[in-house]
């Protein structure tokens, strides 16, 4: 039986797909231009004006990458949602929008512990919106699998951000460990299948 007052998430589906492509797009921006360097660059002033800025665009691409299947994976597999839950999709996407401005501070800062620090509580806050849509979804239904998936990069990215404030430069491999969310999920359908009726 349908629920009155629910909203169909198409039209949510639509405007994300907008957001996450500018968001990842806008990623770039903050590469340094052909017009810093006077004369052609030797190999080791690339190196120097593009690692750190490339290392963070390859990290914060991923991670919207990864935060964009699941956000389309909970979108199909919760296709109506209410105005709360709708709202709450809008602030996540907000956070995805918010993305280009840290990743900027932590291409140019990637070892400064402020900014690090910073850009993991942002990561965090990201992961936190999307395992809380993710429990809404599951709702009344039992799914140790997707529920795990959603919550580990939670725990994977506290944990890199503490580790941030004291070590940026082992943060920045830690930020990794979000990833092994599916890891995380099939561990969890192991230990608590799902109830077959």
């Amino acid at each position: 039986m349908k629920q009155i007052g629910l909203f169909k998430m198409r039209r949510l589906e639509a405007l994300s797909n907008t957001i996450f492509g500018v968001a990842m797009t806008l990623l770039a921006y903050d590469l340094p231009k052909a017009s810093r360097f006077t004369k052609a660059p030797a190999w080791m002033e690339l190196v120097g004006a593009y690692a750190q800025p490339v290392i963070a665009l390859m990290i914060s691409f991923i991670v919207a990458g990864v935060f964009w299947l699941s956000h389309h994976r909970r979108l199909t597999f919760a296709p109506e949602g209410s105005r709360g839950e709708v709202f709450l999709n809008l602030i996540f996407l907000l956070s995805i929008v918010m993305l280009p401005v840290t990743n900027g501070l932590y291409g140019a800062y990637r070892l400064d512990s402020v900014v690090a620090v910073s850009y993991g509580f942002h990561l965090t806050v990201i992961a936190s919106l999307n395992a809380l849509l993710w429990a809404l979804a599951l709702r009344g239904r039992r799914n140790s699998e997707l529920l795990a998936i959603a919550v580990f990069p939670v725990v994977a990215l506290v944990l890199a951000t503490v580790m941030a404030a004291v070590a940026p430069f082992v943060a920045q491999f830690m930020w990794c460990l979000a990833f092994g969310a599916p890891l995380a999920g099939w561990l969890a359908a192991r230990r608590w299948p799902p109830r077959t009726n």
